[in-house]
């Protein structure tokens, strides 16, 4: 008869605040002292020039996706990279738009959308499954034009093509809404403020721009051509 072997002990979940904790270990004692003249600076207030909207998702890291630094973005994050219009659902995305451009004089929005979102997908594939979340029901209200949109314009898409197509007029849709912000759309007018749409792939780390003219989302890289052209 052979030796038995040891039963290997089954793993220990880590604790998820345990985790929080060490990662505020390491900015103070390591990260922050290395910053200490930065954050000194942005305690006396701060001067973001870019308000940028975007998912709540965990996966969708605004910083990380534009390498900026602590201070240079004032971020909203919510289900769907949702902006109602104005009148609508008057409540924290209304109010953050409105200080952004008002108190922080922002010259630039960005409304980035991102691949394989659970919202836009839950408008598609299986709508009766947000019977249980209605206050999440009630805010995609704001999402549903765009849904109209994809289902006319492109009938013949399934699957995750079609929540793909939903992500990105979704990104158009939410720009739309951010201009019946008095705000913003004085700041449009008096040409201060400027509206971006962007979608980031998850999988590749790509992003795609709004080009307006086109009608279309372009690739980074070809929109960055597009504008050297016409500033040429």
């Amino acid at each position: 008869m052979s030796e038995s072997q040891p039963v290997p002990s089954p793993a220990v979940a880590e604790d998820p605040v345990e985790r929080l904790f060490d990662g505020v270990r390491e900015f103070r004692d390591n990260v922050f002292p290395e910053r200490r003249e930065r954050f000194e600076e942005l305690a006396k207030g701060q001067n973001p020039r870019i308000l940028f909207i975007t998912c709540a998702d965990s996966r969708v890291v605004p910083e990380m996706i534009t390498q900026t630094e602590p201070g240079d973005l004032f971020v909203c994050r919510n289900i769907g990279n949702i902006v109602p219009a104005y009148g609508e659902m008057m409540g924290g995305v209304s109010a953050v738009v409105e200080y952004a451009v008002v108190a922080l004089g922002v010259t630039d929005i960005v409304v980035c959308g991102h691949s394989n979102c659970g919202a836009m997908a839950g408008l598609i594939r299986d709508p009766a499954k947000l019977d249980n979340m209605p206050t999440v029901r009630s805010w995609l209200r704001n999402a549903h034009a765009a849904r109209s949109v994809v289902e006319v314009l492109h009938p013949e898409l399934e699957g995750d093509d079609k929540i793909q197509a939903l992500v990105e007029q979704n990104v158009v849709t939410q720009l739309q809404h951010l201009s019946t912000h008095p705000a913003v759309a004085a700041g449009i007018a008096s040409g201060r403020v400027e509206l971006h749409g962007w979608v980031y792939d998850i999988e590749t780390g790509s992003i795609s721009l709004h080009d307006a003219a086109q009608g279309r989302m372009v690739p980074f890289e070809e929109s960055q051509g597009l504008k050297r052209k016409a500033n040429a």
